[in-house]
């Protein structure tokens, strides 16, 4: 059985780092950001739409990426992240990607905290929103019932914090 992991919270809080180190560690595949992909390619500024297509196309190559995983597959992102932005953005969510959240089972959500400094990149938008954006995360995961643990701490120290919740989560379950 493949053990799904997501990787989520606001941005620049090293998610795309932990995911790919996380792969590492446990000698399995991740799923790259797609949005980033997505966002480069169509050069120019986004709109709604864009935000269901970046949905879509995560949750394709999360399925892909399945069929190479080993014991777990870390997910860096997952439908929560595009709903929270669309919201934040466009005061609404599609009802596709709230479908998605209901339906997509994730067998635990590394909230990555905004403890790390903000890295500027064209593609980030909201570098004073981190602690209210932090707070939607938490909130989200709480309010669904989501198991999750906050990951925090620099460098080696934030990976070894994600091992030991991955550990204790999995090791209480099997």
């Amino acid at each position: 059985m493949i053990r799904k992991i997501a990787i989520t919270g606001p941005e620049s809080t090293g998610k795309s780092v932990l995911a790919r180190q996380l792969a590492e560690h446990y000698h399995t595949c991740w799923v790259p950001e797609y949005a980033r992909e997505y966002l480069e390619l169509i050069s120019r500024p986004y709109d709604e739409p864009d935000i269901l297509e970046i949905a879509k196309g995560q949750l394709e190559r999360e399925t892909k990426a399945l069929e190479e995983a080993e014991n777990f597959l870390f997910c860096d992102t997952e439908p929560i992240v595009t709903k929270i932005w669309s919201e934040v953005k466009y005061h609404r969510c599609h009802p596709w990607i709230l479908d998605m959240i209901r339906e997509n089972h994730y067998d635990l959500y590394l909230l990555c905290d905004i403890d790390l400094p903000w890295e500027y990149d064209p593609l980030r938008e909201h570098p004073d929103q981190r602690s209210f954006l932090f707070e939607r995360y938490t909130r989200e995961l709480e309010s669904s019932g989501r198991i999750f643990r906050v990951i925090s701490g620099y460098g080696s120290q934030r990976l070894n914090h994600a091992i030991s919740g991955i550990d204790q989560i999995f090791q209480a379950n099997s």
